[in-house]
């Protein structure tokens, strides 16, 4: 039976742990604020006191945190790498960036050859981690595949290895700067039917059923019509995504996403910050 850590009980750290909790996968997990990892007791889950408490007996340890701050504060500061046991996997699911999972490579090579490192983010927000319908952007190495596949099974419809430690981050830099664009569109075409003094309600009519619109888009745009911005996604986090994309490339080759990186930190500092990232649609019209 695969022994699993969950370390990150967040937006998306939570449900996944309850989809691994639920696929029968035997399951200890942690959280920095230990209110939600208590309420993981019910279902079955062991609650640990510390990162490295969780991961001693764990097969395959899974981390789901904001940033890569968090990530190595809870890896090299709190101990769990040198918890670890030898053989374990540890699934490195937060969005750290290309520079920072090379890194962590490295420390894991150096610190503890005999773990191995899988670079796995996902594409998705909190329904579809709710839902077990992620997409899990999954690289390392390929003789610890089948072992980690009972994980990523129980928290993703898809897992699409990508190559080596690194591809994974990659592709996701790639996924969120589209994703970054069809919410801008978004917000931008809605906001502009305001200034044009079109009534909102005959802009997303329009826009219903429009060959441009995605599912993903058409939900956010039933969301904007009921004025819905409960997070999913939060801007904060989105614009971290943006910013970690444009770290990797050389200044001024992506213009357009620079200026969407540009008008989502003016809207976080008005306040915007902690709500879903189409709430770009009322910076720009500037309504709150």
């Amino acid at each position: 039976m695969t022994r699993v850590a969950v370390l990150g009980l967040g937006g998306m750290g939570a449900p996944m742990a309850a989809n691994i909790i639920r696929a029968g996968l035997t399951t200890v997990v942690w959280n920095r604020r230990p209110e939600p990892a208590q309420g993981f007791a019910g279902q079955g889950a062991e609650v640990a006191a510390s990162p490295a408490d969780a991961v001693r007996e764990a097969d395959v340890v899974v981390t789901m945190v904001t940033d890569a701050d968090a990530v190595r504060s809870i890896a090299i500061d709190q101990g769990m790498l040198a918890a670890l046991p030898d053989g374990a996997v540890w699934a490195q699911m937060s969005t750290i960036g290309v520079s920072e999972t090379e890194r962590l490579a490295e420390t894991v090579a150096t610190r503890r050859p005999g773990v191995t490192l899988v670079d796995a983010p996902v594409a998705g927000s909190r329904g579809p981690a709710q839902q077990g319908r992620l997409v899990v952007l999954a690289s390392g190495p390929e003789q610890v595949r089948d072992r980690v596949a009972p994980v990523l099974d129980a928290v993703g419809q898809q897992t699409v290895w990508v190559g080596p430690v690194g591809a994974g981050s990659r592709l996701k830099l790639v996924n969120n700067i589209l994703l970054a664009f069809v919410a801008e569109g978004i917000a931008a075409a809605v906001a502009l039917g305001g200034t044009l003094d079109l009534d909102r309600a005959t802009v997303l009519k329009a826009l219903r059923g429009s060959p441009l619109v995605s599912p993903w888009a058409a939900e956010k745009l039933e969301r904007v019509g009921r004025d819905d911005y409960r997070p999913q996604y939060p801007l904060d986090l989105a614009l971290k995504d943006v910013e970690l994309a444009l770290r990797e490339a050389p200044p001024g080759r992506f213009p357009a996403a620079e200026a969407l990186a540009a008008e989502w930190r003016r809207a976080v500092g008005e306040g915007f910050g902690a709500d879903d990232l189409i709430v770009v649609t009322r910076a720009l019209d500037g309504t709150r």
